[in-house]
């Protein structure tokens, strides 16, 4: 399993953060509707009815608010709770959205954070695990996208720093001797 890559940069995020919320979650209500119009007409979502729901990619600094309404997902105003809270970083979400990690190692990995109701984060973890994306139809060139996304960000930016590399561990004093 890949470690963590490196946060997105600073200079990167802005951008995102200059849209309001609003923008970010109609578009990805738009998106997902169109992606998920099977599952959507199958019921799969009626899980949400009533319920709204909060996507934050932690690096860029956006967030997504969505709810249910008329067999759609919509986007939703910011304030208030929402019931569920899902908190990650862009790469690890690019390594669900991949299907290269399964939730539940970046949520034991604590890189991957639900809060919020219970019931809520368990029913939208099972529709993501029992996802059949070959039957999403998706045209050959996003499936491939979703694919090299999270390596490519991985070349672009790099590992993520480990605390001590094997040339800079830390020398502790032995026995007998006094730091300087």
């Amino acid at each position: 399993m890949p470690a963590p890559a490196r946060p997105l940069p600073a200079l990167l995020a802005a951008p995102l953060a200059l849209l309001p919320g609003g923008v970010h979650s109609r578009l990805l209500a738009a998106a997902l509707n169109r992606v998920l119009a099977t599952p959507l007409a199958e019921g799969e979502l009626d899980f949400l009815a009533g319920r709204s729901l909060s996507i934050r990619v932690r690096d860029a600094g956006i967030a997504f608010r969505l709810g249910w309404r008329d067999g759609r997902l919509v986007a939703q105003p910011d304030g208030g709770r929402p019931d569920l809270s899902i908190e990650a970083a862009l790469y690890d979400f690019l390594m669900l959205a991949g299907r290269r990690e399964d939730p539940d190692t970046l949520v034991f990995q604590r890189r991957l954070v639900m809060q919020g109701d219970t019931e809520l984060g368990l029913e939208t973890k099972n529709f993501l695990d029992g996802l059949d994306v070959e039957a999403l139809n998706l045209p050959a060139w996003c499936d491939k996208a979703l694919q090299q996304a999270a390596p490519a960000y991985r070349r672009l930016f790099g590992p993520s720093p480990t605390r001590f590399t094997e040339s800079r561990k830390p020398q502790w004093p032995t026995k007998g001797t006094t730091s300087r």
